[in-house]
């Protein structure tokens, strides 16, 4: 049967392609288009290999026939978004995947929390790729949708954080890293991280105050002992060393 071979053939090109044995599973994928197959997944699967392949247009035209047969396919959504951010199309690739989360969220009656942690990971995603080309308002604002979708508020908020840094908004990091450490007192890493800006904007006992709380809730914390000894460093030889 035609129908069982056509399972048979996407169930192998997935598996090829989930090794990223891509050399063996792009043929079989043009081999189910050949047999008109209307699957949004073979587009993608081809859309994701030529991007591997730099073959950008053929990559655009891949997932944009995904998103044809299924306009809420968000790997492919994203994939296309990430193909016209790298070429520098950066406001068509948000408005792909804009588009796409809005179209699902009318099509749902209820917030899904599968669903919205899937597209707080995408957000997520497409935050990095901005604060990799430097575009950090843009990094900034994906990060914030990924927070309103997702449960992973302290990872999130790190990265929050790091783009107000980059944009010079110490202030701004600040609030966030003090509002975090409000909400979860035992995530040492705002604690650590808040340390750090304090110490570098000149608030010595502040920084200490921080690494120490993280040391009484670590005594191991090895990094957080590296600062305090540094601080120390910096304030003994005015005769006022932190404790």
């Amino acid at each position: 049967m035609e129908t069982v071979s056509n399972d048979d053939m996407l169930t192998t090109a997935r598996e090829y392609f989930r090794e990223n044995k891509y050399s063996l599973a792009e043929p079989i994928l043009n081999q189910l288009i050949l047999k008109n197959a209307k699957s949004p997944e073979v587009f993608h699967m081809l859309g994701t290999i030529y991007y591997d392949q730099g073959k950008f247009n053929k990559a655009i035209r891949a997932f944009r026939r995904a998103l044809e047969l299924e306009p809420t396919f968000t790997d492919a959504s994203v994939g296309l978004s990430i193909i016209l951010n790298d070429i520098g199309k950066y406001e068509e690739g948000r408005k792909v995947f804009d588009e796409a989360r809005e179209l699902l969220a009318r099509q749902s009656s209820q917030d899904d929390p599968y669903i919205n942690e899937k597209f707080s990971i995408k957000h997520d995603e497409l935050g990095e790729l901005y604060f990799q080309h430097n575009r950090y308002k843009d990094a900034l604002d994906q990060y914030y949708k990924a927070l309103t979708l997702s449960n992973r508020k302290p990872e999130l908020t790190m990265k929050v954080v790091e783009c107000y840094m980059r944009l010079n908004e110490t202030d701004k990091a600040l609030r966030e890293l003090r509002n975090l450490i409000k909400e979860y007192p035992g995530f040492l890493s705002a604690r650590v991280r808040l340390g750090r800006i304090l110490f570098d904007t000149g608030d010595v006992g502040g920084a200490v105050e921080q690494w120490e709380a993280t040391v009484q809730r670590d005594q191991n914390h090895i990094e957080a002992q590296r600062l305090l000894r540094q601080a120390q460093a910096v304030t003994q030889p005015r005769g006022h060393a932190e404790m």
